[in-house]
């Protein structure tokens, strides 16, 4: 059984792999370290968005280490690179000024954090999701690895990620209360900017389509369920809708941090087929709620602990708590064992190979 067959069977419940698949991001330290430990060149594929960067760079690097996936999606186009203000913050296509964190980039300056009107949307310049270039090494990755390996085609910052980070967490939040009349046209907006993104990967022989926005936070969700469902609910249902316009048999797979439980069998109802990252340790992530709830309507990508786990816990607590994911999780199929988000430079090389290890060992079925 090769890597796509293994994944497809695992993520369709099609029976059994013959073990849990693997997937996982690399900061650019890692990667860095990594390629010069296995003489591997790392190549990196500029994202529109940074972080979403080293969700679709080091392809080469993570299939060598051991990743069933292959992940590609939309760069810079020809000739252009992101441009850097006299503080070393970068400027993004959509204006979005961003600073180099500790862990993370950090928004400086949002481009729309004055906006009040829809007529404002509209005159806001978005990039060409489809401009000359911007999926060249989408291309070669999926000429390259197709045959072998499960190709997922990232579309993050789907709507209200991309939102945020225009407009500013707290202003969207009371303008989304309030019903301010931009709201709902830079909703409409950045769907649409996404789902060209998506069509497009799509239409280039993806296997699965990775949406992304995070309606989570550690203790809850950071909005209702109910505001949720007036907003985005049949947004998703139309975003999934036009995906599968292109090729039914692409799986959707949603990546939402934090915790929300609350809104997964809506989100069921309109058609995710995989949820990701199942970030543990927030109410009602609990593993053997979610499998027991949701185990036999979707499949889970993720559930291990990059927070506390894997930066500070020891390769034999990262080897128990992974057998105890894959025990559970992983019971009848349904379970692509990752992260819950890139692995970043505060976690070992040693950890990582400890993750990867534990997966090998206890996947099998």
């Amino acid at each position: 059984m090769n890597s796509k067959e293994r994944v497809k069977k695992a993520l369709l419940r099609a029976g059994l792999p013959d073990r849990v698949p693997i997937q996982f991001d690399l900061c650019r330290s890692l990667s860095d370290s990594f390629g010069i430990k296995l003489g591997i060149p790392v190549n990196y594929t500029t994202s529109y968005y940074e972080d979403v960067t080293y969700r679709i760079s080091a392809n080469e690097l993570r299939v060598a280490m051991g990743s069933d996936c292959v992940v590609v999606g939309a760069s810079l186009p020809h000739g252009h690179e992101h441009p850097v203000n006299e503080n070393g913050y970068i400027i993004n296509e959509f204006g979005i000024v961003m600073r180099p964190g500790p862990i993370y980039m950090e928004v400086d300056k949002h481009p729309m954090a004055d906006i009040k009107t829809a007529k404002e949307v509209l005159k806001f310049p978005f990039p060409d999701p489809l401009a000359d270039g911007r999926y060249d090494d989408a291309e070669l990755y999926i000429e390259m690895y197709s045959k072998e390996y499960f190709i997922i085609g990232d579309m993050e910052l789907t709507m209200y990620d991309m939102m945020q980070q225009l407009v500013g967490t707290e202003k969207l939040l009371l303008d989304m209360a309030m019903g301010i009349e931009y709201v709902e046209p830079l909703m409409d907006k950045t769907k649409e900017f996404a789902l060209a993104v998506g069509k497009r990967l799509v239409s280039m022989g993806v296997d699965g389509i990775w949406a992304g926005d995070d309606f989570g936070a550690q203790n809850g969700m950071i909005i209702s369920p109910k505001m949720w469902r007036n907003y985005f609910k049949e947004r998703y249902r139309e975003v999934y809708s036009k995906i599968k316009e292109i090729n039914p048999n692409v799986i959707i797979m949603q990546h939402c941090d934090g915790a929300v439980a609350p809104i997964l069998g809506d989100w069921i109802e309109v058609g995710m087929q995989v949820f990701n990252p199942v970030q543990p340790n927030v109410p009602g992530h609990e593993p053997e709620d979610l499998k027991s709830k949701f185990g036999d309507k979707m499949s889970f990508w993720g559930a291990i602990d990059q927070q506390q786990l894997l930066p500070k816990g020891s390769p034999e607590e990262i080897e128990a708590d992974v057998a105890n994911k894959i025990k559970i999780l992983g019971e009848g199929g349904g379970y692509l064992c990752s992260p819950a988000h890139i692995i970043q430079s505060d976690t070992s090389m040693e950890n990582v190979e400890a993750f990867i290890a534990a997966v090998m060992k206890h996947g099998a079925y």
